[in-house]
């Protein structure tokens, strides 16, 4: 892609806005905590305090919307006890500025790092160094710097107290994950009626589990009943849907059988979408009777095939479930069936939070190079800005700090997002400013009007957001006189030098995903063949459906196949070459893995119960799958095509020691997926 293609598209996504994610009680709520903290300020302790606390609760309050499953009362706290610590420091040694310059490059490493351990951590921490540099402007001494971090760190904490007594949807992102992973089961469960091969992104049940183990112990002990079990069985149900609609193993593809299939089919998705919206909304599950009479029509039986029928007297004894589990109920407390172990509390995460920056210091990685080009880039802006005759130049390490990502499609589309908003927000505010003349209170008013339209589109298009938080930050400042005096151009000046400094920073030392595709591939493969080996395993030794080497086997195959699918998106949108690894090429070899991993999924559908029979042939195919797939990661990443052999002649093997028809069939698409995955690689 050339770089004004890549300029484009990633301006065009920082510049959407999506009206569903809009929170207008939530926005009001983090904006009702601004305005008490504000005004308690000023009635008291005057402008300069007031704008200190104004930050700690505006951060606090951005804190509550991030994606977390956190307690959001803890997010906050985190928030302003972070911020105070950060304005402390920078309190002491802003009057000096090599000083400071070398505070500002060893936190704005640190919060370069931070991205290690996820994204919420990574924002609030770049938060945390903006709107450093923004406060050590403010008139203070260092007598003084205690007691505005004691502010600041009180703007948290009063915005945690409000979450607490204005609950807004209490569990409400709990309840949205595991809602979307049903109706995502759903929605696979329509699609395979008229594509009975259908793939299906695991990426709601993956947020669902995250959801679910990110408890702490004490959330643990009071989460609602219904938010219990029906992740699991959602992730249960899903092999057995894509067994009874494949007609490799299931009902042929046209006739009576596929009939009812497609009824079954489409019943399912009813009952779960019905168990979807019940647990989303904390109501009792409304069943469609149609849905319900299809799945209790007793002559099933007689139409389907034997496997066919097991098939299905299992998907309705799972859906069963899922409605008596998503059932609101007054008990609460942990599900013994779950394994997840709650989450630690922050204090105890902390050397977990340490450990993984920690790892992330070696050659190679991307959250490194990130690091380090944050702190190099916010130096120079900071520099720049003291030696630019505009006055307050923080506004351009503040724009870089804030719009730098690990990623190159996300600093693009938020730098350009960022110098619009910020143009056209300084543009109305300093207006304003300048005409109306308004007073403090006034001033703070229009700051807390800002902040509200702030929290209530920052899920949305981010230049959209970025207007307010511009016209926040002058009205803020102009609470107490300061910044008055800048002008338009000067603010605009300053945040284009931020913005380009973060651009050219990419293009000077960039960490590019295209060149790390292969590996990326590789790595999704071995894990794939790994979960194959898993299921092939249980027929020589059975466990039962719930074998807990699937499980993880299976985990880990989602993890690598959704870093390839992110990994792939990103570098879409790369101004480089593909580097051995062509578009269509990635594209064909994606689809092979994901059917090699649909196929042992079929498997894994029939696990024997504990205690069957076993199937001695098997171990040998789960050994032969695992080196096999091992062998064809190596050559991958040593941008060569798979070959098969090996496995070929054990598949032949298996056939022709296996009657079972299913396991056969499956065995075959096994190794038709790697063919496939050959052929898609074979002229890359």
């Amino acid at each position: 892609m050339s770089w004004l293609r890549a300029l484009r598209e990633t301006a065009r996504s920082g510049l959407t806005v999506e009206r569903r994610r809009l929170a207008p009680v939530a926005a009001a709520r983090g904006a009702l905590g601004l305005a008490l903290v504000v005004g308690f300020s000023l009635a008291f302790f005057g402008p300069a305090v007031a704008a200190s606390s104004a930050f700690g609760a505006f951060q606090a309050a951005i804190a509550t919307f991030q994606r977390s499953w956190r307690p959001r009362p803890t997010l906050a706290l985190a928030s302003g006890a972070s911020l105070a610590a950060s304005t402390f420091l920078g309190y002491l040694t802003g009057a000096h500025t090599l000083l400071f310059l070398a505070l500002l490059v060893l936190w704005t490493f640190l919060s370069g790092l931070a991205w290690a351990v996820g994204p919420t951590a990574g924002i609030i921490a770049s938060s945390n160094v903006a709107i450093m540099l923004v406060t050590v402007t403010l008139p203070t001494s260092v007598a003084t710097a205690a007691g505005h971090a004691a502010t600041i760190f009180a703007g948290g904490v009063v915005q945690a107290a409000l979450v607490v007594l204005l609950p807004v949807r209490p569990w409400g992102a709990q309840r949205d994950a595991l809602a979307d992973a049903l109706a995502a089961e759903a929605d696979y469960a329509r699609r395979l009626r008229h594509d009975p091969v259908a793939s299906f992104d695991p990426v709601p049940l993956m947020t669902a589990r995250s959801a679910a183990a990110a408890v702490t112990p004490r959330q643990a002990r009071r989460r609602p009943a219904e938010l219990h079990g029906p992740r699991r069985l959602a992730e249960r149900i899903r092999p057995v849907l894509a067994s009874l609609a494949d007609p490799a193993v299931g009902a042929p593809a046209e006739g009576p059988q596929r009939d009812r299939v497609r009824e079954l089919l489409a019943a399912a998705g009813e009952v779960l979408d019905a168990a979807a919206h019940a647990i989303r909304h904390g109501a009792p599950v409304r069943l469609p009777p149609a849905a319900v009479a299809a799945l209790r029509t007793p002559d099933t039986g007689t139409i389907l095939s034997d496997r066919s029928h097991r098939a299905a007297l299992r998907l309705t004894a799972l859906l069963g479930d899922v409605v008596e589990t998503a059932e609101p109920r007054t008990e609460t407390g942990r599900d013994p069936a779950d394994p997840s172990a709650p989450r630690p509390t922050l204090l105890r995460l902390l050397p977990l939070v340490v450990a993984r920056m920690r790892a992330e210091v070696r050659p190679g990685s991307a959250v490194l190079r990130h690091a380090l080009r944050v702190s190099a880039v916010t130096a120079a802006g900071y520099l720049l800005g003291q030696v630019l005759p505009f006055g307050h130049g923080y506004w351009a390490p503040m724009t870089s700090v804030m719009v730098m990502r690990p990623d190159f499609s996300q600093t693009y589309s938020r730098s350009v997002a960022r110098f619009g908003g910020t143009l056209v927000g300084v543009g109305l505010a300093s207006a304003v400013v300048r005409t109306a003349h308004p007073g403090t209170y006034l001033s703070a008013g229009l700051a807390v009007l800002c902040a509200f339209g702030m929290y209530l589109l920052m899920r949305t298009g981010y230049a959209v957001s970025q207007v307010c938080v511009a016209a926040y930050v002058v009205f803020l400042l102009g609470m107490e006189g300061s910044g008055v005096t800048q002008t338009v151009r000067d603010r605009v000046l300053l945040t284009l030098l931020g913005g380009l400094l973060a651009m050219l920073s990419y293009a000077v030392y960039p960490a590019w995903e295209t060149p790390r595709l292969r590996g990326r591939l590789a790595d999704w493969l071995t894990a794939s063949g790994r979960y194959a080996a898993a299921v092939a395993a249980r027929y020589a030794d059975p466990a039962g459906p719930g074998s807990p080497d699937v499980r993880e086997a299976l985990l880990s195959a989602r993890a690598a196949r959704v870093a390839w699918h992110d990994a792939l998106a990103r570098a879409t949108h790369e101004p480089v070459r593909h580097r051995g690894l062509p578009h269509a090429a990635a594209e064909g070899a994606g689809r092979a893995i994901a059917e090699f991993g649909r196929a042992a999924m079929l498997l894994e559908a029939h696990l024997p119960e504990h205690g069957a029979p076993p199937l001695p042939a098997a171990a040998g195919l789960a050994e032969a799958l695992g080196e096999a797939t091992e062998r064809g990661a190596k050559a991958v990443r040593e941008r060569k095509a798979p070959a098969w052999d090996d496995l070929r002649a054990t598949v032949a093997a298996w056939e022709a020691e296996v009657t079972d028809p299913l396991l056969r069939k499956a065995a075959r698409l096994l190794l038709a997926a790697l063919d496939d995955l050959s052929a898609a690689l074979a002229d890359a």
